[in-house]
């Protein structure tokens, strides 16, 4: 192996943002907006971007709760998403912990001969494919067994809360063997198959590592560059028809995928997708502060930043010509990091709770589709990273889809709606939208306060639109609504139920439940009744028959922030 290209070296901050969107208290509201839906023209499919999320904690995969909640997503989106777990190859006891876990596959005998236990491998797996979903495979990290001799300089601190130096980041290091390595490979895909089926296991994504531009590895580029190739060979070797990809980098590692891309185009590696990462924001590390005080500065996450990311790196995939009609996969798309912290650790964190965050999220993956409409590569992928923590405190504010209790939050009705999208994106435009093309001669500043929208077509004449009020400032409040007509054109004469949803403070919404009860972290089995029975999707008004003759204007007023879904479904 050579180690000539040292990496963590060559890191890139895109563009003038800072690590968090400071308060823009004199930014100007949105006062009107007028949105226009042509049903008639109809742009193309609609790509599910959204139909993805990941976590760090892959042992509570299998928990109770986390088999609930992979259930939960797949009956209301009536299809699987791809679901991206980390650490499958981590040594350990099978205790998951924030931002730990361990599959504990791979073992050596006393002689140095391999052998596998899958044990904790197929609890994790079946949980995901038994819900329908599928795996996008995140081949990582390095076994206990495998670890190289240099693994051991890596030192840590006694005390009663740490573990061993393996815990501690060993397992970033490359496997000192690369064909046991690449043993361990094919007999999880071979397993892989004998327990699933080689058609379900063709659906899924292979990819090597995590953040490799990161301390994730403690290797060069070259060793991974010469992992990859292993790896694929041992892939391919089982079942030639894998889909395969990587690296996986963060927002700073443009130079480092620059590096892999060269490697793979140079040698005609097999590459099925590419994959990176982008996040929002950065909040100043853990405050420990009285919890009745405010942050120390009231930062929020960018959007607009988030988008910047996307555009360099699919630039920068779109000027290989081999390379840009793959599969761009962002499997780590996130407003804030890291998913593990919340409230009590920076009350910046607290936006995680509350109706901001899914409303950020429908404006984010209407953005992404519309970058993909100017750029030669496309996200087909755009992965949250949340799952659950077990033992949290009720509305901990980390990134999460529940919170104690099994409570859902507010986050998963994003997912709720964009589900209610139909296959077929019709023309939308709003007089009060940010435009992508906006990040040209970008300042850094985080995007304003907008109001837009994006509307689809389904097979039965359905025309769903999806609309938001938002701005990235998560301290930005107003107490006046904005007016807004949304405009649905060329409609087939008929007549027609309308529905509408909403996610704001007031629906959709079981934090402020939980608030309008007194925060309780002990709640009552009543007050638990009450919480759960307002997190789903809520209706905002009764629903209207209407009678409709090509055209179709309705009225709505939105907080900020707030999501509405209008739903026109065809009754004759």
């Amino acid at each position: 192996m050579t180690t000539d290209t040292a990496i963590h070296t060559g890191r890139t901050a895109l563009g003038p943002f800072p690590p968090a969107a400071p308060r823009n208290p004199d930014a100007p509201h949105v006062t009107a907006a007028a949105i226009d839906v042509d049903a008639a023209e109809v742009q193309g499919p609609l790509a599910r971007i959204w139909e993805s999320f990941g976590y760090d904690e892959f042992n509570w995969t299998y928990m109770p709760t986390g088999k609930r909640l992979l259930q939960t997503f797949a009956d209301f989106s009536g299809g699987g998403y791809f679901v991206r777990p980390h650490y499958m190859y981590c040594s350990g006891s099978g205790f998951g912990i924030p931002h730990w876990s361990s599959g504990n596959v791979y073992h050596e005998d006393a002689d140095g001969n391999p052998y596998y236990d899958f044990t904790l491998l197929d609890q994790a797996y079946d949980a995901i494919v038994g819900a329908g979903h599928h795996l996008l495979v995140e081949l990582g990290f390095t076994p206990r067994d495998l670890l190289p001799p240099e693994a051991a300089e890596l030192t840590v601190v006694r005390s009663p809360t740490a573990y061993t130096n393996y815990e501690a980041g060993a397992w970033g290091y490359p496997p000192k063997d690369y064909a046991k390595w690449a043993g361990l490979i094919s007999a999880t895909v071979r397993h892989c198959i004998d327990r699933y089926g080689e058609a379900e296991v063709k659906t899924w994504l292979w990819e090597l590592w995590n953040e490799p531009d990161i301390d994730y590895w403690r290797g060069t580029l070259d060793q991974y560059n010469e992992l990859y190739t292993a790896t694929v060979q041992a892939i391919r070797a089982v079942l030639p028809e894998a889909k395969v990809g990587g690296p996986a980098v963060t927002s700073g590692g443009l130079n480092f995928l620059r590096g892999f891309l060269d490697y793979t185009s140079r040698r005609d590696e097999p590459l099925d997708f590419i994959s990176y990462h982008t996040k929002g924001c950065h909040f100043p590390t853990r405050d420990y502060k009285p919890f009745a005080e405010p942050p120390a500065e009231l930062l929020s996450p960018s959007s607009t930043k988030m988008l910047y990311d996307l555009r360099e790196f699919n630039r920068l995939i779109g000027s290989y010509d081999a390379y840009r009609e793959l599969p761009v996969i962002v499997d780590e798309c996130d407003a804030a990091v890291p998913a593990h912290f919340g409230h009590y650790d920076n009350r910046n964190y607290s936006f995680q709770n509350t109706e901001y965050y899914p409303v950020f999220q429908a404006k984010l993956m209407k953005k992404i589709l519309d970058l993909n409409a100017t750029e030669p590569a496309q996200v087909a992928y755009a992965t949250s990273w949340s799952f659950y923590f077990e033992a949290e405190r009720y509305f901990e504010g980390t990134r999460s889809f529940l919170t104690a209790g099994g409570v859902e939050k507010p986050l998963l009705n994003a997912y709720r709606m964009l589900s209610l999208l139909g296959p077929d994106r019709l023309h939308t435009t709003s007089d009060a939208a940010w435009e992508v093309g906006e990040l040209e001669g970008t300042d850094g500043s985080s995007m304003r306060e907008e109001v837009d929208a994006i509307a689809s077509r389904s097979d039965d004449g359905s025309v769903a639109v999806l609309a938001w009020r938002h701005i990235d400032d998560q301290y930005q409040t107003g107490d006046d609504l904005t007016p807004v007509t949304v405009t649905v054109r060329n409609l087939p004469t008929g007549s027609y139920r309308l529905r509408h949803l909403r996610i704001d403070a007031d629906h959709s919404n079981a934090y402020t439940v939980w608030q309008q009860l007194g925060s309780p972290q002990d709640p009552t089995a009543e007050q638990l009744v009450t919480i759960k029975g307002r997190q789903g999707l809520e209706e905002f008004e009764p629903e209207r028959r209407l009678t409709v003759d090509g055209d179709l204007s309705v009225e709505l007023t939105l907080p900020l922030p707030s999501a509405s879904l209008l739903i026109l479904e065809p009754t004759s």
